[in-house]
């Protein structure tokens, strides 16, 4: 046992002089050993590379930071507990499709920069990023430029206009404090009863290939840290375009999140070829499928796919970016959380998606690596592979938001990039007599349930996750575009063709899908059945059995349209144009040509899919890559 205090008070004088000089002599030497950490540390040194400010700051680490680096959580999740942020060293936020919008970009900064300043207190400092569902523009922000979806920009075909839509989408989202967006969608859709058709750029692995560098290089600019560009993903790692139908692990949904089934070839000439061109371009991030994928030897899901995650992404193709995983997408892996946790991250995962319960996330994990089932070598990877981008952001010089460029959103001039798109996305399948384009001085009847709604044209994904027909976004919808473009033409417009067409020269039918996402718009899982409406068809009946007429479709992918073709003259596809009406009727009058081809085959009925070109008897309404040209 040690001596007490009233002994050591009787030692001699002599011993406090020994005891003294050792103790002096031990702090000497203690000093001999501890940096001098009067200066700012070597990770807070922005003129060193970012490589050693990741290894100086990874080594100052504790495992419980760490681990709260690679927590992403829902931003209503911490709402009650804003403490967790800097506590538990949380990562990353993100703003799902249910969470609260706010009216300005100033009023998204400060929100954001409250979070920021959270994080700022933690013990290291580490700033956390912030993401978002930017994926046609950002209409979480009334007022954004909304472009049109990617199946859109698909029939474009201009990889550098879709990049140039990209380019202000960063600008417009990072404008208002928002540093990550999910975007963009690589996949490649092979059936279209698929509820993410519209997020594709097509069938073929051609155009997603082209887009995916343009787009990462429009989102990222030549510098990730300038207030103009936000850190990309491509999404979904692999195969979640090829899911066969009835095969969805969610008892609602047919198509989504169900298994992919092919061979080695196929998966790599098909749905690998677009990650290769986006790593090429720098791409940050990477979102894994809910899909799951079978080479042969059964389904795995996506999430827990070593050889794909580890081997063939970050090995084979060299992504130096971290990997993210989906909404609640470790969660599928087992019953069992633990396993579904040590499983996914052991797999590849970086940062998990949590998005709710990431306390039990942060336990979970801890204890999985002091049990040795995940080793803290695995931890230090997906790390620093955040802690990369997170300087590369500059959120370590620059932690708040630069709302400079909030005067910019949705500016005239970023309206027209958006307009210049949607005209370009124009797709003419019918042009009999050469009705298309019209002079513009017509007596024109107009009619149909997408002619004067926002919110049918912008699509799922605008404000919120399924979209609304009631838009929150501002915009033109194709009516106004209409009179906007033709403003000599004397306009009629009744949506349910109820008001007499006798007098009009000529009949324009805007025919229209109600706004869906993933899952909910898989077909035959609900009401998104991709057929025409009894309303829209009977307005077609009306107008173009009455004058000459062009019927103008609505959607987000081909829809059920051969049996009411028999008195149309004109057939467009708009796709999800977003919020330039203006653009669907530029060439619709002359202003501009029509030049968009099908990014997709386009059946002659719904149980026809999947129909892809190159199919065994292909036989569909207009193939893949159709397209009348004007003048």
């Amino acid at each position: 046992m040690g001596a007490s205090l009233p002994a050591l008070l009787r030692r001699p004088a002599i011993l406090w002089s020994a005891l003294a000089a050792a103790l002096i002599a031990a702090v000497a030497a203690v000093l001999l050993v501890i940096p001098d950490d009067s200066g700012d540390p070597d990770y807070l040194d922005a003129s060193l590379p970012i490589d050693e400010r990741v290894d100086d700051l990874l080594g100052r680490m504790t495992i419980e930071e760490k681990v709260g680096q690679m927590t992403q959580a829902a931003v209503g999740a911490v709402d009650p507990y804003p403490g967790d942020i800097a506590e538990l060293g949380i990562g990353s936020l993100l703003n799902g499709g249910s969470d609260a919008l706010r009216s300005t970009p100033e009023e998204w900064a400060a929100m954001i920069d409250g979070y920021q300043r959270r994080a700022l207190d933690s013990r290291l400092g580490i700033p956390l990023m912030y993401g978002i569902d930017a994926v046609h523009g950002n209409p979480a922000v009334p007022g954004a430029t909304v472009f049109p979806h990617n199946i859109g920009l698909g029939a474009a075909h201009d990889p550098d206009l879709a990049g140039r839509a990209a380019a202000v989408t960063a600008a417009e989202t990072r404008a208002a404090g928002i540093h990550w967006t999910f975007a963009p969608c690589v996949c490649v859709a092979r059936d279209s009863r698929w509820g993410r058709t519209y997020e594709s750029y097509g069938e073929d692995p051609g155009p997603a290939f082209e887009y995916a560098g343009p787009v990462v290089q429009g989102f990222q600019g030549e510098d990730l840290a300038a207030n103009t560009s936000v850190l990309a993903t491509a999404k979904h790692f692999v195969g979640d375009g090829g899911t066969a139908y009835g095969t969805s692990t969610t008892e609602e949904y047919l198509l989504d999140q169900g298994v992919t089934t092919l061979t080695e070839e196929e998966l790599r000439s098909i749905h690998l070829a677009p990650f290769e061109a986006a790593i090429d371009a720098g791409v940050g991030s990477v979102m894994v499928s809910y899909s799951s994928t079978d080479l042969g030897d059964g389904p795995l899901k996506a999430h827990a796919d070593e050889y794909l995650l580890t081997d063939v992404l970050k090995g084979e193709l060299g992504f130096d970016g971290f990997v993210v995983s989906d909404w609640q997408g470790v969660d599928q892996i087992s019953a069992d959380y633990a396993e579904s946790v040590r499983t996914a991250i052991n797999a590849g995962i970086d940062m998990v998606m949590v998005p709710f319960e990431y306390q039990d996330f942060i336990t979970t994990l801890l204890t999985e690596v002091d049990e040795g089932r995940v080793s803290e070598d695995r931890i230090d990877d997906a790390v620093s592979r955040i802690l990369t981008q997170k300087f590369a952001l500059g959120l370590f010089e620059h932690p708040l938001a630069d709302t400079a460029g909030a005067g910019d959103v949705g500016s005239p001039e970023h309206r027209e990039v958006a307009r210049e798109a949607a005209a370009a996305s124009q797709v003419l399948l019918r042009n009999d007599g050469d009705l298309l384009p019209l002079s513009g001085d017509e007596s024109i009847y107009v009619a149909g349930s997408g002619a004067d709604a926002l919110g049918r044209q912008l699509g799922g994904w605008s404000g919120s996750w399924q979209g609304s027909v009631e838009a929150v976004n501002e915009g033109t919808t194709i009516l106004a575009g209409i009179e906007e473009v033709a403003p000599d033409a004397a306009v009629t417009y009744s949506e349910r063709a109820t008001e007499p067409v006798e007098g009009a020269d000529v009949g324009i039918v805007v025919v229209a899908e109600d706004p869906y996402a993933e899952g909910v718009g898989d077909a035959g899982a609900g009401e998104h059945d991709m057929l025409v409406s009894e309303e829209d068809a009977a307005a077609i009946e009306t107008v173009c059995g009455a004058v000459d007429c062009a019927v103008i479709v609505v959607s987000g992918r081909p829809i059920e349209i051969e049996p009411h073709l028999t008195e149309v003259d004109a057939l467009v596809a708009a796709w999800l144009p977003g919020s330039e009406g203006t653009g669907v009727a530029d060439p619709l009058f002359g202003l501009t040509p029509y030049d968009g081809r099908l990014p997709v085959s386009w059946p002659r009925l719904v149980a026809d899919e999947p129909l892809n070109v190159g199919d065994e008897g292909y036989d569909p309404l207009f193939p893949y890559g159709f397209g009348l040209q004007t003048a």
